[in-house]
């Protein structure tokens, strides 16, 4: 069995925009197979909020071998933890673990800065999300264990038109 190429990471490039929109609105492509065609049909984020993450270095790229850009994970830190906004890798590159690396960069980059914890909000049932953010480490959170801060994210969730029932936060502590 021949070994992957080797993958990169960085923190995002403005030149790496349209590519970061692509592979959101790709990875968004399959939801269609879990009768979730509301989010496979969603546009990518605005050019402009890409574009506003990049310059906070709020993304990281996972380059492939021939610099093409094979995947991101963005984020916001937050007082005592940094927040996943979105993890998404192309299926052309699934199964090389690279989703499992980039969520490792951003728990690097948590410890450097002294935060304790990684935080994400994603869908209960569907296997790329809670059961592959399971494997990773996360631990589902009890509604009692949410914070004013993730019960705000959980409100502009419910606002945006998605349904809360199927979701949950999910928590990975950092020692």
């Amino acid at each position: 069995m021949n070994e992957a190429p080797a993958v990169t990471f960085r923190f995002a490039a403005p030149h790496d925009a349209q590519a970061i929109r692509a592979i959101e609105y790709e990875a968004g492509g399959r939801f269609v197979s879990v009768d979730m065609a509301g989010i496979a049909d969603a546009p990518p984020m605005e050019l402009e909020v890409v574009l506003r993450k990049i310059d906070a270095r709020e993304i990281i790229v996972a380059l492939d071998a021939d610099e093409t850009c094979a995947g991101f994970v963005m984020f916001e830190p937050q007082p005592e933890r940094i927040y996943v906004q979105e993890l998404d890798v192309l299926t052309s590159h699934a199964g090389r673990r690279i989703g499992a690396a980039l969520i490792e960069q951003v728990a690097q980059l948590a410890r450097a800065r002294q935060l304790r914890q990684l935080i994400l909000s994603t869908f209960r049932d569907v296997p790329w999300n809670a059961p592959y953010y399971r494997r990773l480490g996360f631990r589902d959170l009890e509604t009692a264990e949410l914070d004013a801060a993730l019960i705000a994210r959980r409100d502009a969730h419910i606002a945006r038109g998605l349904d809360e029932s199927k979701r949950v936060f999910m928590r990975r502590d950092l020692v």
